[in-house]
């Protein structure tokens, strides 16, 4: 199986405009405080969080014209989740389920109290949109509470309606049509589009067309060194990792580590290969952290404007390692 990972560094002194964009054809019902890209040109969330009100209410696009689904999870995964279940029907009326998952199985309907309430729904261009709400805390015991700091979300489609009135076409198992991310809801800092980046240098660190092995869990390491054109100290403003979107589910998380001066690399022949087989002589490449990603993290970091992170030396080039880790549980060849 062959995956691309790249991480750009962004290399500037100035931090410009931030915009946002969207690749949902529909337009939002209404404006939000926040939005963000789930899954690249697939699905698409809005949302807005009213303190007054203690509520907050969403706008979910899925290019799909079957049901959409976003859930609140207690520790990223379907056990504990509270779901959102929504379609639009053939007549073109939208409907909205509160739903429950006791396990990794099916998630059943609250039968406490109804906490996700439909405000709209379309279904244009084989993309289907609901906007919803519900309170920050129901004290529902089948509801997760969106609290400060970090949210788990959950989200899920399939390419068929539900119909409450014919069993067969309730909510079933959605296969690779899902996904997770890590979200302060509550305190979200809107990522910066690439037009914030337009006409800076960067530095790419590239897993070009890497086989990834038929193996459970794989650890795999290459060390790159930081570019030669720059004839001065440059800094970093942010970071950018680009994942193939077919292999997004094999990507479990990555690190990378600034190496130490006291290693000694051969430019010619720079360490690649599994972690385990080249680390034992340069154990100082993986001492010194300089950022991470993991499942469910936003793919653009932009440093404080007070602050970016030297890639380059005054005096030397610096040599940088990454670290991926590769989750493969199906064993896929």
């Amino acid at each position: 199986m062959q995956t691309w990972i790249i991480l750009w560094l962004y290399i500037s002194s100035t931090v410009i405009e931030i915009c946002t964009g969207i690749a949902s054809p529909l337009q939002p019902f209404t404006t939000y405080d926040h939005s963000i890209q789930l899954e690249a040109n697939i699905a698409e969330l809005w949302w807005t969080v009213n303190n007054t009100a203690q509520e907050i209410t969403f706008e979910l696009h899925v290019k799909t014209i079957g049901w959409i689904a976003l859930g609140i999870s207690p520790a990223g995964g379907m056990k504990g989740a509270d779901i959102a279940v929504g379609w639009v029907d053939s007549s073109g009326k939208a409907h909205i389920q509160d739903r429950f998952a006791f396990d990794k199985q099916k998630p059943v309907m609250d039968n406490t109290t109804q906490d996700w309430f439909l405000l709209k729904g379309q279904e244009q261009n084989g993309w289907t949109a609901i906007q919803f709400k519900r309170s920050l805390d129901s004290c529902d015991p089948m509801d997760v509470p969106i609290k400060l700091g970090t949210n788990i979300l959950i989200f899920a489609y399939d390419l068929d309606d539900i119909d409450p009135c014919q069993s067969k076409l309730d909510i079933k198992y959605h296969d690779d049509r899902r996904g997770t991310r890590i979200l302060p809801l509550r305190s979200y800092a809107d990522q910066p589009t690439d037009e914030m980046f337009v006409g800076l240098d960067f530095v790419d660190f590239r897993f070009d067309n890497h086989a990834v092995p038929s193996a459970d869990t794989t650890y795999y390491c290459k060390v790159f060194k930081s570019p030669s054109r720059f004839l001065t100290k440059r800094h970093a403003i942010a970071h950018k990792v680009l994942i193939d979107s077919r292999n997004t589910n094999l990507l479990h998380h990555l690190d990378l580590f600034e190496c130490s001066s006291k290693d000694v690399l051969d430019d010619a022949n720079l360490p690649d290969g599994i972690c385990d087989d080249i680390l034992t002589g340069m154990r100082m490449c993986s001492s010194n952290v300089a950022t991470s990603w993991a499942i469910g993290a936003d793919s653009t970091t932009v440093y404080p404007e007070e602050a970016g992170y030297a890639v380059t030396s005054a005096i030397s080039n610096k040599y940088f390692m990454i670290k991926i880790h590769y989750d493969n549980p199906r064993l896929t060849s």
